[in-house]
């Protein structure tokens, strides 16, 4: 294990940048609120809306976690974040202001000065060898569909690359970063920079379509139903569009890896290691997910506060 301590990142950066005269990037103002924890009862109500958008100068959050909002900061996956226990079910609402001149790419700069000032986070970093699965490309091939390129794309034709989904506009007009709503059938739609994903509960189970994702978003979305991290090793460049059927437990475990408290029981087995029907339902599409070992690079939070200061 490779361990690399840094007590009190967040806060000593402050202290560093300042001696050597450099202020960390931070919004020019912003209000913090906490939202009301994400529930089935919201999901199928229609109610369901979070994510990131930025519109301009201003950045508006919806009902994301202090580990969500960890991963757009330090462009990390969900499971190389180490917290309490509660870190995944409090959710926060967030307006801020861009200061002038700041683009786009900076806005992780700045979630991260937020986070440090509002909610106190301090983390080290460790790398660790841990269990992972590994996505991989079987013998027989890639059956996959490649997603037909945008109308008006250049140079996403057939065997190339699908147009991103999100790219940064020219003219100043809003961009998605990541949100998921949910409509009043109960079904769940989330989009982000990798990909869309309309989930459709079934009587045993879920139905998942998937359209123009890429690998790191079939990563993104596979390992929410598995006990260990996901690592991709397909080395797949394109976009694709799929349908994933799985089990009530994996819907439970979906629902419980947002930080849903979810009060239904799985039926006997079903939420057991190794049980997930997404290593078979993956199959037909000639992909699997093979056991491993891997280094993972972790952030380990030593502090953070639930309740943000004061606006």
């Amino acid at each position: 294990m490779i361990r690399t301590r840094i007590p009190w990142v967040s806060t000593s950066l402050l202290f560093v940048t300042a001696a050597f005269g450099q202020t960390p990037l931070s919004f020019e103002v912003a209000s913090v609120k906490k939202a009301e924890p994400l529930s089935v009862n919201m999901a199928m109500s229609g109610k369901m809306n979070l994510g990131m958008v930025i519109d301009n100068a201003q950045v508006t959050v919806k009902s994301m976690s202090i580990a969500e909002l960890m991963r757009v900061a330090y462009k990390v996956k969900p499971f190389q974040i180490s917290g309490p226990e509660w870190l995944p079910a409090e959710r926060y609402s967030i307006t801020a202001k861009m200061p002038p001149g700041a683009t786009r790419d900076q806005v992780p700069e700045m979630l991260q000065s937020l986070l440090a000032e509002r909610f106190k986070l301090a983390f080290h970093r460790e790398t660790k060898e841990q269990s992972v699965y590994a996505l991989t490309v079987m013998k027989s091939g890639l059956k996959l569909q490649e997603s037909a390129p945008d109308e008006g794309a250049a140079g996403t034709g057939p065997g190339g690359p699908a147009a991103p989904l999100a790219p940064t506009p020219s003219d100043g007009g809003a961009q998605v970063r990541a949100q998921v709503t949910s409509d009043s059938g109960g079904s769940v739609n989330s989009s982000s920079i990798n990909g869309n994903i309309k989930m459709l509960p079934r009587e045993n189970g879920m139905r998942i379509d998937v359209t123009k994702m890429n690998a790191t978003g079939m990563v993104d979305l596979l390992w929410r139903f598995l006990d260990h991290p996901i690592v991709d090793a397909t080395d797949l460049k394109g976009r694709y569009d799929f349908t994933l059927d799985v089990g009530f437990g994996d819907m439970l475990a979906l629902a419980r890896a947002a930080g849903m408290n979810v009060p239904i029981q799985a039926p006997p087995g079903a939420m057991d290691p190794g049980n997930s029907s997404v290593f078979t339902a993956i199959q037909q599409y000639g992909l699997k997910l093979e056991p491993r070992k891997a280094p993972i690079n972790m952030l380990i939070i030593d502090h953070v506060e639930k309740t943000p200061s004061d606006n």
